[in-house]
């Protein structure tokens, strides 16, 4: 491997960490990213794509503004150049991200703040859909709503999924320690008591096929709009 490819591998490493923030996965495995180039020098120039012209332009700022920092961040980077193409929004956007202006700066007249709210909400989501993938198995092992109510992040077995929950729990502020209870609400971090547990299950499990659903029909969209894989993508 010479060292440009390398970089390149470094660089696309660090873009799995930017998810698209409704179906709450790697841009780099949605096939988002349709362009990585590293110059011998460390400028990278990196270019994402979407299933539509008209993706929202809030998840679309947050996903480019995002990836920019996670390249910028990465030591021996020279120069930044992240930008969306083939969208309505896109000269916007990419002058916004490039100024770090904000999103309400880049859409003057348009936006009525910042997206922290927004990104709250889709990590909230991430964390129900979670919530329901680590207790799927635990119930077809025959642990009932109120038994789930009982139990702690220590009583369930190490898996990607209970990871990935315990990693959307971080980004919320909420515990995370062995101790913690499996079962709480999102918002405040309070325990879902017995009575609740049933209610809360449903709700995540609709949750998670809810965004396993419009990951789907983006995938199929993306397909549909460009031939060729994204740089990155698994097949």
């Amino acid at each position: 491997m010479t060292a440009v490819a390398g970089e390149k591998s470094r660089v696309l490493t660090a873009l799995d960490a930017v998810r698209d923030p409704e179906l709450d996965e790697p841009i780099t495995t949605l096939g988002f990213v349709s362009t990585c180039v590293v110059s011998a020098a460390g400028d990278v120039v990196v270019r994402l794509r979407l299933p539509t012209y008209f993706c929202a332009p809030n998840f679309a700022f947050l996903m480019v503004a995002d990836a920019y920092d996670v390249v910028a961040a990465l030591p021996g980077v020279r120069g930044v150049d992240v930008a969306l193409v083939d969208h309505f929004a896109a000269d916007q956007i990419n002058a916004g991200v490039a100024a770090r202006a904000g999103f309400a700066a880049s859409f003057t007249g348009e936006a009525a703040g910042e997206l922290d709210e927004l990104r709250r909400t889709f990590v909230t989501k991430a964390m129900l859909a979670g919530t329901d993938q680590v207790c799927r198995p635990l119930r077809a092992a025959g642990a009932d709503p109120a038994r789930l109510a009982t139990m702690t992040l220590g009583d369930v077995p190490a898996s990607a999924e209970l990871e990935r929950l315990l990693r959307r729990r971080a980004e919320l502020g909420l515990r995370t320690d062995p101790s913690a209870p499996l079962l709480v609400d999102p918002g405040t971090g309070s325990p879902i008591t017995g009575a609740e547990a049933t209610r809360h299950l449903g709700l995540a499990r609709v949750t998670r096929t809810g965004i396993e659903a419009n990951t789907g029909i983006c995938r199929g969209m993306l397909r549909h709009r460009y031939a060729e894989a994204g740089v990155g993508e698994e097949e």
